[in-house]
């Protein structure tokens, strides 16, 4: 392609030139006026020496045309993976790519757009888009095509911030008039504490619907909670009480409502976090001894916990008239500790209790009753236990895990963890165990028991249970077979993990998840979620994995450490999952509790129309009723106010090309310039010459 243009490049100031040429034309003027000849030719020399002046040029000019860049945008969020939008958009692309590809003249880019790992920050087509065009001047961009279902979250205000002219058109897919209900969380607590309640605030949304109520189900930890039924679009309280420390899983689910687009924002997950204010503990301490005060500056060494002790310092084979009242200078109040007020306490701990008749037998049946509406009771026993005064044949036997056979080891040894208590989380991993002798202190007592229920996660003299676990109704029973912990605690031979191994004790007997012996857990970091299954069997069933969508797939775990197996996997899809396996479930949300790319899922025309307008283009559905796409025709056109009508849609024709060459021709220097100009002034002279004559 060549152009050929005129160029000047005076030799005086413009404004000179211009002075000159108004006192030549007034002296022109004059010998008109006076009727002298020649003033024709004298015209035509001031003409030539003026335009000589201005030293003219021919300048050609050689360029490449360049091509037409048009992007198209294809929006692949995961709100496209609803209904049969992602058949249209790839039909639509391919549509798009033959119907560009017939003009020779137009350079066709196209952009995927997906979430980001958490989902959160929506759809971002115009970012995407500027990236893409980021290296092709503004005057080569002809246009952009957006496929999406129009629900995009980085929409620039006006036109002139999309750095190009030219137009946008949108191709929105899904139908018209689509319905789709939700659950959606206003305000989520993180963290509550333990026997607390704690508000949830959350919203049904019901586009296209009729507004009738939508029951609300709630869920914390599988438990069925209260049923809330809202209007659509008003706020409802919902009230959940804090069961245990650790995540409490709470789950909102609306029903599906017909022609549904979509149900995987029907569900909703609420992580609160319990925190234990403050833990409430009763020790009853028996015959003195010397780890008494270990089990108390254990207990008071942590500043959350209320500790109630209750010492006994007379044996029962003292024996005398003097009443129980007399014995303390403050009455103990037994009635209220161990009737009215024994459901406050979070843990009881008999240290070497014996059956010493002081406590009647109505308050060993209200700890029954405790235990088995969910307390906790640990029992660490001495000697006499082993004897029939020992706390074993007290009304407590149907609750012990273990049963004296009356004899007792005196002896130097070491704790050990049994091979159940590899695998339990209360002794998996505590320091010094992996030693062989461990590296512990030595204890030198131990009451010789048979385990009726529960799990020996610590043995000792001759392979003998040394600590047994069981559960009691709702509630759990720890036996510690020996009252020589404290030499651990004043680190006799080298002491031991008392503080962790207590700790650990305390929040198995309080049900902190992460201490069960048989769960199941799932967590997500970004869309890289892993399954955890702790359990004290041989084996680990598969976990049955069932996504937002409802799709399932079967997940095989791998043994990672003693009783725990492990799987991880990248979630395709955002949202609730649910885990099952052996009767257990576990839920975990993937992305943030209430995801921007979900909050609108119906396509829509309007959130694009103003800005397509605002550039001339279009915005249309691909299908109105049905899954078929219906393509506009797509033309050329050079600059116009609007480049779209009923069915066809219009690119800009940008005519842009690169210079490769100039060549310049001078007009007013050269031999023929002078020729012609001195022609001109010889032909005056003459003319002025033959009249003189």
């Amino acid at each position: 392609m060549t152009d050929l243009n005129l160029t000047f490049a005076p030799l005086l100031p413009w404004t000179l030139l211009a002075a000159l040429a108004l006192a030549g034309a007034v002296a022109l003027l004059l010998s008109a006026v006076a009727g002298q000849r020649g003033t024709a030719l004298r015209a035509l020399a001031l003409a030539l020496i003026l335009a000589a002046l201005t030293d003219p040029s021919l300048v050609t000019e050689k360029r490449d045309p360049q091509k037409t860049v048009v992007a198209v945008v294809l929006d692949k969020s995961e709100s496209q993976n609803f209904g049969g939008r992602a058949t249209q958009t790839e039909e639509a692309r391919k549509a798009l790519d033959a119907a560009l590809a017939k003009f020779g003249d137009v350079e066709t880019r196209f952009v995927t757009v997906t979430n980001d790992a958490s989902g959160n920050d929506g759809t971002k087509l115009f970012g995407a888009l500027e990236q893409a065009l980021k290296d092709v001047p503004p005057e080569r961009v002809g246009g952009a095509l957006l496929v999406t279902d129009g629900v995009v979250h980085d929409i620039p205000a006006k036109a002139e911030a999309l750095g190009f002219r030219a137009p946008i058109h949108a191709l929105i897919t899904g139908k018209e008039r689509e319905r789709d209900r939700r659950i959606e969380l206003v305000e989520a607590p993180r963290f509550g504490i333990v026997g607390k309640e704690q508000t949830i605030k959350a919203r049904v949304v019901d586009t296209g619907g009729d507004g009738a109520r939508a029951p609300v189900t709630v869920r914390r930890d599988g438990e069925l909670l209260p049923t809330y039924s809202p209007v659509p679009g008003d706020i409802v309280n919902i009230p959940v009480k804090i069961a245990h420390g650790g995540a409490n899983i709470v789950e909102l689910e609306v029903p599906p409502a017909p022609g549904e687009l979509t149900l995987v924002d029907n569900k909703a997950v609420v992580t609160i976090e319990g925190v234990r204010d403050r833990l409430k503990v009763l020790l009853v301490s028996g015959e003195p001894h010397p780890g008494e005060r270990s089990w108390r500056n254990l207990l008071r060494a942590d500043a959350n916990v209320e500790l109630v002790h209750f010492t006994i310092l007379r044996p029962p084979e003292k024996l005398d008239i003097t009443p129980a009242s007399e014995l303390s200078l403050i009455a103990f109040p037994t009635a209220d500790l161990f009737g009215r007020k024994i459901n406050e306490f979070d843990l009881i701990i008999f240290d070497r209790y014996s059956n010493q008749t002081l406590l009647p037998s109505a308050y060993f049946d209200n700890i029954l009753r405790y235990v088995e509406d969910g307390g906790a009771f640990l029992a660490a026993v001495g000697p006499d236990y082993a004897t029939l005064r020992g706390l074993y044949y007290s009304p407590l036997e149907s609750m012990l895990p273990a049963r004296p056979d009356g004899s007792l080891f005196e002896q130097a040894f070491k704790a050990r963890i049994s091979k159940d208590g590899e695998k339990h989380p209360v002794t998996r991993g505590l320091p010094g165990a992996k030693a062989d002798p461990p590296q512990w202190g030595d204890w030198f007592r131990q009451v010789d028991a048979d385990v009726l229920k529960g799990t020996s996660i610590l043995s000792g003299a001759r392979d003998k249970p040394l600590l047994v676990l069981s559960h009691e109704g709702k509630g759990r029973v720890a036996l510690l077979l020996t009252d020589q912990i404290w030499l651990w605690a004043r680190g006799y031979d080298g002491g031991g993990p008392n503080a962790d191994l207590m700790r650990r004790l305390a929040h198995w007997l309080m049900k902190e998840p992460d201490l069960e012996e048989e769960a199941l857990r799932a967590e997500a970091r970004g869309r890289e979620v892993t399954v955890e299954r702790q359990t004290l069997k041989e084996e680990s069933a598969p976990v049955m994995a069932t996504a937002p969508s409802g799709a399932r797939e079967e997940i095989a775990l791998k043994p990672s450490e003693p009783g725990m197996w492990r799987a991880r996997f990248d979630a395709k899809e955002m949202g609730l999952w649910r885990f099952e396996s052996d009767g257990l479930t576990a839920l975990v949300n993937v992305g943030p509790a209430n995801p921007r790319e979900f909050r609108e899922v119906a396509s829509t025309t309007e959130k694009l129309a103003p800005l397509a307008e605002a550039t001339g283009g279009t915005v249309r559905r691909l299908s109105k009723d049905s899954d078929a796409v219906t393509m506009p025709r797509i033309v050329e056109l050079s600059d116009a106010n609007r480049y779209g009508g009923a069915d066809w849609i219009a690119i800009r024709q940008t005519g842009a090309s690169t210079l490769v060459g100039v060549e310049v021709a001078p007009l007013g220097l050269g031999l023929w310039a002078m020729l012609a100009l001195l022609g001109v002034v010889v032909a005056a002279w003459g003319w002025e010459g033959r009249r003189a004559r």
